[in-house]
């Protein structure tokens, strides 16, 4: 199971407070292991944000949530073939996946040095796992995220060959969909017309913050269960 991290000593604003049209609820905190786990558990994500010049810790709960229902996932006949040409790992490299998924040749990319060093630590306790796409030996795609119970947030996916990504996410729907998978939780933060093509829906907040409290209580996936 994953390890306890020290508590925050942040206290997020309550559900109840925030804005009903703005996906951004609060700022500052930090980036801690404990200030992770408390925000994930409560509907929120971190991404830096810029107001009147100066950059922030911002912290994010879409008014309408991206989710990917697990039996939803559209999956072409091509998907199918290319995913018989790709290895599936499990958290073999996952610093690597965030560092590439990071990389400043991507355009926007806000996964800055502070959020991979996050992410890495949370990772070492057990809250933040990536599922990689492998083809002869080498990296080819892959995604990382944050499983708290039955809640895996998606943060951010990269592909160096045709499909890796796709491929990628069809794992994790797979590992994903055991005897809990009714109440599993894949929340990918925004929907996009990329992520639409592959199956994912908009939820209203209230919905997502609802079906957060049911996931929450649910055990981890047995491949992202490490020993004690």
């Amino acid at each position: 199971m994953p390890l306890s991290p020290a508590p925050t000593p942040w206290a997020f604003p309550h559900h109840a407070t925030w804005d009903p049209d703005d996906d951004l609820v609060a700022l500052g905190a930090d980036l801690e292991a404990g200030t992770l786990v408390t925000a994930y558990s409560l509907g929120l994500f971190p991404m830096p944000v810029t107001l009147d010049g100066e950059e922030h810790l911002g912290w994010f709960s879409p008014v309408e949530r991206g989710v990917l229902p697990l039996d939803a996932m559209r999956v072409s006949r091509s998907l199918r073939r290319s995913a018989r040409d790709f290895e599936i790992r499990i958290d073999t490299c996952f610093d690597e996946v965030v560092a590439r998924c990071g990389s400043p040749e991507r355009p926007d990319g806000w996964i800055t040095e502070p959020f991979q060093q996050a992410y890495g630590r949370l990772h070492r306790l057990g809250w933040a796992h990536s599922v990689e796409t492998w083809r002869d030996g080498r990296l080819a795609g892959g995604l990382y995220g944050v499983s708290v119970g039955g809640l895996f947030a998606g943060e951010s996916m990269f592909h160096d060959e045709r499909d890796a990504s796709k491929v990628a996410l069809l794992a994790l729907v797979d590992l994903l969909r055991d005897e809990h998978a009714e109440h599993r939780l894949l929340d990918v933060q925004w929907q996009t017309p990329h992520l639409a093509s592959l199956g994912v829906v908009r939820r209203p907040r209230g919905e997502y913050l609802e079906r957060l409290g049911r996931a929450l209580r649910l055990p981890l996936p047995g491949a992202f269960q490490v020993d004690d």
